[in-house]
């Protein structure tokens, strides 16, 4: 135990001075990034049906995101893709997010950092993530050999993120760091919810996401991951063999542009909205049902989608 502890702890050391050494990352108050993505896949899956969607390089849904962090645990995101935006962010209390089918709504439980950001951009957030992780082992990932790190969330957190009749009893995170460069290669991160509605069957949530890392190049002295992928698993369960359903999303991402300490960057850009509501995170697990009771696949496909996503809204912006 103390073993698999220490050597964690030389791994992060490591990865800190590849990526750019502890004194320059200090330096920095404020950051700003900006890339674009680009969902290259979308499959929809049932017990009896499989719908697939791989773009081609002309149908692809394209977009772009915007992100800004500022000391301590504070940071906003604007995405967009097919069409929808989403709003989201941090002033160092709390989290919310703002979609276009359920307006602004915090998000339960502590603060915790903005996913995109991990994904190569900040590496001393990361670094500080994972200091409690152990050293599991070593996998090839993509050719490059990696030391596994893994973090596991405590029961009193998983308890305070949980709300109502969803209980999020699972919530791992796996980081693999290259052998040969120090720095974070890949990212593994999987969040099992169970909901027992009233008088109904117990569902099961597990939403997987795995982002891949690429091209790291020095912005100011700091090493930043200017491309990669991630590809996003929606799994739901329950108690019937034929209620199954899963959304698997692939996203392709490169960054245009990062900035370290902009001037005039205050609190006053991380002020959540004014409209805020407390939404409970069950209200929005099920799938819509189709009105016109037509149970078209592309439909209900859609549905899924946009309630799924919805659904792991959390999970996907946040840690």
């Amino acid at each position: 135990m103390v073993q698999e502890t220490s050597t964690a702890q030389y791994i992060l050391q490591q990865y800190t001075a590849a990526s750019g050494g502890l004194k320059l990352q200090n330096s920095v108050r404020n950051a700003y990034a900006m890339g674009k993505l680009k969902m290259v896949a979308c499959e929809y899956e049932t017990a009896a049906k499989t719908v697939k969607n791989r773009y081609g390089s002309r149908g692809a849904e394209s977009g772009g995101f915007v992100l800004w962090q500022m000391n301590p645990d504070m940071w906003y995101v604007e995405l967009a893709v097919g069409g929808s935006k989403v709003h989201a962010g941090c002033n160092g209390k709390l989290v919310w997010r703002h979609t276009p089918w359920l307006g602004a709504r915090t998000a339960k439980g502590p603060v915790r950092p903005l996913r995109r950001a991990l994904q190569g951009l900040d590496p001393r957030t990361t670094a500080s993530m994972f200091s409690d992780a152990k050293c599991i082992g070593e996998k090839t990932i993509n050719g490059e050999d990696c030391f596994i790190l893994k973090l596991c969330t405590d029961p009193q957190t998983l308890k305070a993120r949980s709300e109502g009749p969803a209980e999020i009893i699972r919530h791992v995170l796996f980081g693999y760091f290259s052998q040969k460069t120090g720095l974070l290669v890949h990212m593994e991160d999987s969040h099992l919810t169970r909901i027992q509605s009233n008088g109904g069957d117990t569902v099961y949530w597990e939403t997987t996401i795995n982002s891949y890392l690429h091209d790291y190049r020095p912005v100011e002295g700091i090493m930043i991951a200017h491309s990669g992928r991630s590809v996003i698993t929606l799994f739901r369960f329950g108690e019937a063999a034929m209620s199954h359903t899963k959304t698997r999303m692939e996203e392709a991402w490169t960054i245009e542009e990062v900035a370290f300490n902009i001037p005039g960057l205050s609190v006053d850009c991380f002020i959540p909205p004014g409209d805020l509501k407390s939404g409970s995170i069950s209200e929005t697990y099920e799938l819509p049902q189709d009105e016109t009771g037509k149970s078209g696949i592309a439909l209900s496909a859609y549905h899924a989608k946009v309630a799924a996503l919805e659904k792991a809204q959390d999970n996907w912006l946040t840690v």
